[in-house]
């Protein structure tokens, strides 16, 4: 027999399963399960955007396109970064259009780091941030972030974790799975640490078009640090793109070359339907001013006050989340934990939400809940939550 363990890579054996993936496996498998866990949009792709991607097969375009992507949508997102952020970037030499966002924070890794480097990670964060650092031979070094100042980076935090080995400092703003923002304001209070430091910033803008009461602000935008952002978005969230696996980054020149050579040889190019469909999605949006997302923003903002009303009447204490899908609400009353808590919510009312400790240790008293489902789904949901919390207390 051969033994697996000695010819697989430590680096990967040591990386652990997605804390989502895991709890979902178990979900699956309980019928009748009402599911808040999942970071995908319940809204279809619209139909203009479809429709582009059906008649680019119709007519036969089915062959690579160029490696950083077709010209037509790097050009309409260099338009788009400099109407909504006033950034301007060369769409020749400066932004490729990626196999979704994952691509595009994994490239931007692989691009900068060394072994021994150290990645400062906001923590509770996405999922895949860490294995990406270990996956670079890196380190990731969280920095805590609380619900008292709104999940955001202080300097003070930030501070405290800069070695003579940081390098990266990962923005995801807005966030997942706490749905915190940062405003200009306060991304200028780091900007100085920033750039006294020497950090490259990647900055997760995913959910950039998905705020609520205030607009997104891009950490490129502020003096002096274009220059050392890796800006880092895509189509899945903001135009129910999941499926379509589109996104895209924006870099200075020499970094976004880096990046697309290793693009280049592992990927190739990005699935060409899906960029006709985001060219669709880039051009009706620069007409109309982005209506159909403004829409979808408008169903969620409503689903948000929603469950945040209903939560903090059952007390459950939640921070009031700014942005992105997600409401990140403590369970500590409750004298259990989020792994404790979402387990028994599953067996005993059926139940879905994800353990915040999925994010990162900082979120162990925390659950992550999506508010992208439809507002008679988050009630039954509520409803039964609530009846859980009655039969605990």
């Amino acid at each position: 027999m051969i033994d697996y363990s000695k010819i697989l890579t430590k680096r990967v054996q040591n990386i652990k399963p997605s804390g989502i993936r895991k709890f979902f496996d178990i979900v699956s498998e309980i019928k009748g399960a009402i599911s808040l866990g999942v970071g995908e949009p319940d809204f279809i792709t619209p139909w203009s955007m479809r429709n582009e991607a059906i008649k680019s097969i119709q007519k036969g375009y089915t062959q690579y396109t160029s490696n950083a992507g077709i010209l037509k949508l790097r050009q309409l997102i260099a338009k788009y970064l400099e109407t909504s952020q006033g950034l301007k970037y060369d769409y020749n030499d400066e932004i490729i259009v990626t196999v979704g966002a994952s691509e595009a924070i994994d490239l931007s890794l692989r691009a900068l780091l060394e072994n021994g480097d150290e990645v400062l990670i906001p923590e509770p964060s996405y999922v895949s941030y860490v294995p990406c650092v270990e996956l670079a031979g890196a380190v990731p070094v969280p920095i805590k972030c609380t619900s008292e100042n709104g999940f955001i980076i202080t300097d003070e935090e930030l501070k405290k974790v800069i070695t003579k080995k940081s390098k990266v400092l990962i923005l995801p703003y807005p966030n997942n799975p706490t749905g915190g923002i940062m405003t200009r304001e306060q991304l200028e209070k780091i900007r100085h640490t920033i750039i006294e430091n020497n950090l490259i910033v990647l900055s997760d803008e995913i959910y950039g078009d998905l705020t609520y009461g205030l607009k997104h602000c891009s950490v490129a935008s502020l003096e002096g640090m274009q220059e050392r952002t890796i800006l880092v978005s895509g189509f899945s969230k903001a135009f129910a793109m999941t499926g379509w696996r589109l996104g895209y980054l924006a870099a200075p020149k020499e970094i976004a070359y880096a990046m697309y050579k290793i693009h280049q040889y592992t990927i190739m190019c990005a699935p060409t339907a899906s960029q006709y469909a985001a060219i669709a999605a880039l051009e009706e949006g620069l007409e109309d001013g982005f209506a159909s997302v403004a829409a979808m923003r408008e169903e969620y903002d409503k689903r948000r006050r929603y469950l945040l009303a209903r939560l903090n009447e059952m007390g459950l204490k939640c921070f009031e989340p700014k942005g992105a899908f997600y409401v990140f609400p403590s369970v500590k009353s409750t004298g259990l934990d989020g792994d404790e808590f979402s387990l028994k919510l599953l067996e005993k009312e059926k139940v879905a939400v994800v353990p915040g400790s999925a994010f990162g240790s900082s979120g162990k008293d925390f659950v992550r809940i999506s508010y992208a489902y439809s507002i008679k789904a988050l009630d039954e949901a509520l409803n039964r939550i609530e009846k859980f919390l009655k039969e605990i207390n």
